[in-house]
């Protein structure tokens, strides 16, 4: 069964294609042959600026995570014994505070629709039953519907393919060290409990370090995944793994999430 065909997916589909080709003609008099290719990309600009709260909230929720960070520490040592009655009240203080260790996957998860059409546009030949024109547009020759393991594989990688599959894959990269080092959070660790002896599963509490941990590595693997997609999609993925590195330093810049003492940041812009 293909994907979309799916109503809601056709439909998404659709309509970003009615938003990239409207940009395309807009671009076309000063862009000529990229204007397909600042589309996605402008694309990508509107999409990001429309989850700028979403970023918002998720710099808060670190910033509450890093505020809870000694009182997490003392339950630790105080029920050090006690795992099951630990995770009870580390639950309880997660609750209190509205925290969530899933704040992080909240952009990730936004932007997977907007993805997933992009690279609709670029795979389908039609498109609400009319041709896909959207297929005959280039960046340097490059086809926006090929992707570099496809060129690779029919043979057909050439010295303009290579270079800019090259810039775009250590831009992601790049991007993502930074983001890596100046944006991932310190978090204690949050030992497992054993199951309770009665037989029954204790509530499980996330281990707030290697969900973070697994986070900071994802644009990582986006730098990966760019070769797999059409290069329409790689130009999305680079352009939403820019954006977040300089959304993210603006935002905890004027949140005050680089703060010593977040708790009296938080209290002063609340």
């Amino acid at each position: 069964m293909n994907i979309y065909e799916f109503l809601p997916i056709r439909l998404l589909v659709e309509a970003a294609y009615t938003v990239v080709t409207g940009i395309s003609d807009i671009l076309e008099p000063l862009a000529g042959g990229f204007s397909a290719a600042l589309a996605v990309i402008v694309l990508t600009v509107l999409v990001r600026a429309v989850l700028i709260p979403v970023g918002v909230s998720q710099v808060r929720a670190g910033i509450t995570r890093k505020r809870l960070a000694p009182k997490i520490s003392e339950l630790q040592k105080k029920y050090k014994k006690q795992p099951e009655l630990m995770q009870q009240k580390l639950m309880e203080l997660y609750k209190e505070e509205n925290a969530s260790p899933f704040a992080g996957c909240l952009p990730v998860l936004a932007q997977m629709p907007v993805l997933m059409a992009v690279y609709g546009l670029f795979i389908n030949a039609t498109i609400d039953g009319h041709a896909n024109e959207l297929l005959g547009h280039t960046l340097f020759g490059l086809p926006l519907d090929t992707s570099f393991v496809k060129l690779l594989g029919a043979g057909d990688l050439t010295g303009t393919a290579i270079t800019v599959y090259l810039i775009l894959v250590v831009l992601i990269a790049v991007v993502a060290g930074f983001s890596r080092h100046l944006l991932t959070p310190a978090t204690p660790e949050t030992p497992t409990a054993p199951p309770a002896k009665n037989g029954a599963d204790a509530p499980a509490m996330p281990d707030l370090s290697g969900v973070t941990k697994t986070l900071s590595f994802m644009p990582f693997l986006t730098a990966i995944f760019a070769l797999f997609v059409p290069l329409a999609a790689a130009l999305y993925l680079a352009t939403t793994t820019t954006w977040t590195l300089g959304e993210r330093l603006v935002l905890n810049k004027l949140l005050g999430a680089n703060d010593p003492h977040p708790e009296q940041s938080s209290a002063t812009r609340g």
